[in-house]
C-alpha cells in the first residue's frame, strides 16, 4: 500500500471529531448522573425527615429519569413493608406495575412484592389475586404457593390448602406432612360438628396417612367413637396418646377417666392417672389427678396427692392448688386465703404456653400458633415447667 500524502491532512480532522465525541459522551453521562442524583438525595431528604409521601414522589422521579434504580424502590417498598407502612408499600408496587416499559421479569417481581404487601397487610382476597397470577411464572411458582398456602390457612378452606400442600410437596420436594394432617383434622371437626361422622372418620384416616403419629387426630378419632357410642374404642385411642406420647396426656386425660368410669373401670383409671402422672409429671396432669381423686376418694386422698407430687416437683401452680383444696376444707383460716392471693397474680403469669418458634404465649393450647402459623409448634406443658426443665 502507498503512502499518500493527503493522509497527514486528514489526521488533525479525525483528532478533532474524536475529540468532540469523546467530549459530547462525557456531557451526556454527566447529565445523566447528575439528573438522577438530584431526586434521589431530595428523596433520601425527604424520608429522614419523615415526609414518607413526598420522598415517593421523589424516588418515583428518579426511576423515570434511570430506570437501572428500579431495585431501590424494591428496597424501599420492603422497607414500608416491614414497618407496617403497607399503604406506601403498596404505592410504590403499583407505580412500577403501572409503567408501560417494565420487562416481564421485572412485572413478576413487582407484583410477587405486591402481593407480599396485601398478604402482611391483611387484605387476603386481593393477596390470593396476586399470587393466583405468579402461580404462571415459573421463577415465583413455589413462593406463590407457600403465600397461597398460607392465606388458604388464614381464610380456613382446608381444602385448597391441602392442594397447595401436594403440590410443594410433589413440585418443590417440601415436607408438609404435619400441616396436611392438621388440614385433614380441621376438615374432620367441620365434619363432627355437623353429625357427619363417616367424612370425619374419612378424613382422620387421610389424617394418619399423612402423618402416621398424628396426636391430634388419634384424639379426634376417639371424639368420633364416643359420638359413635363407641366407647370401649375411643377408650383406645386415647390410651394410644397416653403411651406413645405422653408429654400430650393432659389433653385427653379428663375424658379417658370419665369414658373409663362409664366403662365401670374407675380402679383401672386411677392406676393409670398415678402411673401417668409418676412418669411423665407435669401441672395440668397433677390438677386432673387432684380432682379425680378428690372426687373418688375424697379430699384426703387429694390433698395427700398434692403434698407428695409438690415434694417430688414444686411448681408455684401446684401450691396454689393445695391452698385452694385446703382454703376449702378450712373456710374459716384467715390466712390461706391472703396467702393465695399473694401467690396467684405471679402464678397466673406462669400458667401460659409458650410457641417454641416465635416466644408466642397463650392461656389456651393450640395446635397452630396464632401468631407464626407453625402447627405443632406449643409444647403441652406451661411455661413454669419448661423454664425448670
Amino acid at each position: 500500500m502507498e503512502f499518500e500524502p493527503w493522509y497527514l491532512s486528514a489526521l488533525p480532522v479525525l483528532f478533532a471529531v474524536g475529540w468532540w465525541a469523546r467530549g459530547y459522551e462525557a456531557r451526556v453521562r454527566a447529565a445523566d448522573q447528575g439528573a438522577a442524583p438530584r431526586s434521589l438525595f431530595r428523596g433520601l431528604r425527604l424520608l429522614l425527615s419523615e415526609q414518607p409521601d413526598r420522598a415517593i414522589d421523589a424516588f418515583i422521579e428518579v426511576v423515570k429519569l434511570d430506570p437501572e434504580t428500579i431495585e431501590l424502590h424494591y428496597a424501599l417498598g420492603s422497607l414500608f413493608r416491614r414497618q407496617g407502612e403497607i399503604d406506601r408499600a403498596v404505592r410504590i408496587h403499583n407505580y412500577l406495575l403501572s409503567r408501560a416499559d417494565l420487562p416481564a421479569a421485572e412485572r413478576a417481581n413487582a407484583l410477587a412484592e405486591l402481593g407480599q404487601d396485601f398478604l402482611k397487610g391483611g387484605m387476603l382476597d386481593r393477596a390470593e389475586g396476586a399470587f393466583s397470577r405468579l402461580l404462571q411464572e415459573r421463577e415465583h411458582r413455589f413462593e406463590a404457593l407457600r403465600a397461597l398456602l398460607r392465606v388458604y390457612q388464614t381464610e380456613r378452606e382446608w381444602t385448597r390448602a391441602i392442594e397447595c400442600a401436594q403440590q410443594l410437596e410433589g413440585e418443590a420436594g417440601e415436607t408438609h406432612q404435619v400441616a396436611l394432617a392438621h388440614f385433614h383434622c380441621e376438615l374432620a371437626e367441620q365434619a363432627t360438628a355437623v353429625a357427619d361422622l363417616g367424612r370425619a372418620n374419612e378424613q382422620l384416616r387421610a389424617a394418619l396417612k399423612a402423618h402416621p403419629k398424628s396426636v391430634r387426630a388419634a384424639i379426634l378419632a376417639g371424639d368420633v367413637a364416643l359420638r359413635r357410642e363407641h366407647r370401649p374404642e375411643a377408650i383406645e385411642h386415647w390410651q394410644r396418646v397416653v403411651s406413645e406420647a405422653p408429654a400430650y396426656a393432659p389433653l385427653v386425660m379428663e375424658r379417658l377417666m370419665k369414658a373409663l368410669e362409664a366403662e365401670g373401670r374407675r380402679r383401672e383409671a386411677l392406676a393409670l392417672l398415678r402411673h401417668s402422672l409418676g412418669e411423665n409429671p407435669s401441672i395440668d396432669l397433677l390438677d386432673q389427678a387432684c380432682h379425680f381423686v378428690r372426687e373418688w376418694e375424697g379430699a384426703d386422698a387429694a390433698e395427700a396427692l398434692l403434698r407428695e407430687e409438690l415434694q417430688r416437683h414444686p411448681s408455684l401452680l401446684g401450691f396454689e392448688r393445695l391452698l385452694a383444696l385446703r382454703g376449702s376444707r378450712q373456710p374459716a383460716d384467715p390466712e390461706l386465703p391472703l396467702l393465695r392471693g399473694l401467690i396467684h397474680a405471679q402464678a397466673q403469669k406462669m400458667a401460659r404456653y409458650r410457641c417454641e418458634r416465635c416466644g408466642f404465649r397463650s392461656r389456651e393450647f393450640y395446635w397452630n400458633c396464632p401468631s407464626c402459623w407453625n402447627w405443632d409448634s406449643y409444647p403441652p406443658r406451661r411455661i413454669e415447667e419448661l423454664e425448670v426443665t
